[in-house]
């Protein structure tokens, strides 16, 4: 059984102590993780440290030149790593091959670029004989920290804006799907990133998160999880006034009006609420329909998502995989389970359709996509994030009313509105407390934009702009002559 070490200061480093790490596909163990703590932090925080006072002054052009080099590395083994990915996250190859590498390939090359083309900001006073202008110095050590549902893809839109400004970091993917970060260790030893600019420190949130944010050399942290998380993440790093970027829960909402081409709508709608096993903090788990296409729409729903192909994530004619874990896929049928003990119905998916799997993924993590109707507005499967193939379809008579609706609730992450009313877009997209507004689309990503949200799914943003202003200080330089 293969063995992870973690990458300090340029070197792969053995530890004492493992984790289990499970194939969402099959339900075994197959790979086993260092159970990092504040000593393995600890040395991670003395390389990156030292390897600052060097990489900070490196110029742009040759941090962008690793980039390049590290993207290039990882595309040139695309297919080993989706495979791996699926593998370790229990999401179809296909997907993997088709987005989740290409992206984190794509982060590389696109901050690589964009440290390039960054310019400072200057003012001239004559009436004081003076000039401004402005630099930008990068901040120092930054803590990543990122979650299990897109390990590579989320883990990498932190690395590259990190290094590309010039810190050095420390970084901790979940310990349930660590083995691409490996990968992508082994790849930027290859390439000759100077020791230290980047290291990984393996293992769970409370031992090796917590050191992480905890340490005082660590001075920016930029999480992507829970919104419990985020929260004491804030409450611990508080006494240190870290700099925070938090990318948190979801709940997000789809708001589709009686005037839109459902021939376009469906297929998109169904792709933003199951796409990854409904593991993706942007999925469309709350869908509010007009009253006039309701029954059209459920209907028509109902019928795309049987027709999802849900099994072994090697076989491309699937279009589902496994969840996570056994536990979390416990947690999905269980709001499934509370559905029905409210008087919902269950359209199809989890208990409706039986779900037939080959030999090797009978003990695997799947479960079918779900369809929930009849939801009181107050029920939990409204109000809390689910992070699976689960969606509740709501109808509702007026723009209004569907404004407020959709917005009474704790998250503000992101939400989709489908009409062909121009006016209609314009107004509800403001209306919306999220960070994204998608009209007549989904999950189509402009990394020169800010993302990010609001309320209780998070704080700051990240993008061209705002994740190089996160990485680094701006500084003011006034000079009289």
């Amino acid at each position: 059984m293969d063995m992870l070490e973690n990458f300090i200061d340029g070197k792969f480093i053995a530890t004492s102590h493992h984790l289990d790490s499970f194939c969402p596909a099959t339900g075994k163990v197959y790979l086993r993780v260092p159970d990092s703590g504040a000593e393995e932090v600890e040395l991670a925080v003395r390389a990156a440290k030292a390897a600052f006072q060097s990489w900070s002054l490196t110029a742009p052009s040759e941090r962008s030149l690793y980039l390049n080099k590290i993207a290039s590395a990882i595309e040139s083994r695309l297919q080993e790593f989706a495979e791996a990915e699926s593998r370790d996250q229990g999401k179809p190859v296909w997907l993997a091959k088709t987005v989740d590498i290409p992206r984190a390939c794509y982060n590389f090359r696109f901050f690589a670029s964009a440290i390039l083309h960054t310019l400072d900001v200057s003012s001239y006073q004559p009436e004081f004989g003076v000039t401004n202008y402005t630099s930008r110095t990068p901040v120092g050590v930054a803590g990543l920290i990122s979650p299990w549902n897109l390990p590579l893809y989320l883990l990498t839109f932190k690395i590259a804006p990190a290094l590309a400004a010039g810190c050095t970091v420390i970084c901790k993917p979940s310990e349930m799907t660590s083995l691409t970060t490996h990968m992508m260790a082994e790849v930027m030893r290859e390439v000759g990133l100077p020791p230290g600019v980047c290291n990984v420190v393996y293992g769970t949130g409370p031992r090796a998160g917590e050191a992480i944010v905890r340490h005082p050399e660590v001075k920016v942290i930029s999480f992507t999880g829970s919104t419990a998380v985020g929260r004491h993440i804030q409450e611990v790093s508080a006494p240190f006034v870290k700099k925070l970027s938090l990318e948190l829960g979801g709940k997000n909402a789809g708001l589709v009006f009686n005037d839109v081409d459902l021939k376009k709508c469906l297929p998109i709608m169904v792709r933003s609420s199951f796409s990854n096993q409904g593991e993706i903090c942007l999925t469309t788990s709350r869908i509010y329909v007009q009253e006039g296409i309701y029954e059209k729409f459920v209907e028509r729903y109902v019928e795309l998502t049987r027709a999802i192909k849900v099994g072994d994530p090697e076989d491309p004619t699937n279009t589902m995989g496994a969840l996570i874990s056994k536990e979390h896929l416990a947690k999905v049928k269980g709001y499934v389970a509370l559905a029905r003990e409210e008087g919902c119905s269950v359209l199809c998916g989890e208990g409706v359709e039986q779900l037939e799997l080959p030999t090797k993924n009978q003990g695997g993590y799947f479960m079918r996509p779900t369809v929930i109707t009849n939801v009181r507005d107050d029920s939990r499967l409204i109000k809390e994030e689910i992070f699976g193939p689960v969606t509740c379809i709501l109808p509702f008579k007026t723009e209004e009313e569907v404004i407020k609706r959709a917005n009474d609730i704790q998250y503000g992450l992101c939400a989709c509105v489908w009409t062909e009313n121009v006016g209609t877009a314009h107004r509800v997209a403001q209306s919306m407390e999220v960070g994204t507004v998608w009209v007549n689309c989904w999950m189509v990503r402009d990394l020169n934009m800010p993302f990010g949200g609001c309320k209780m799914s998070g704080v700051g943003r990240e993008g061209f702009k705002d994740s190089l202003e996160f990485y680094t200080e701006a500084k003011t330089v006034c000079i009289k002559h």
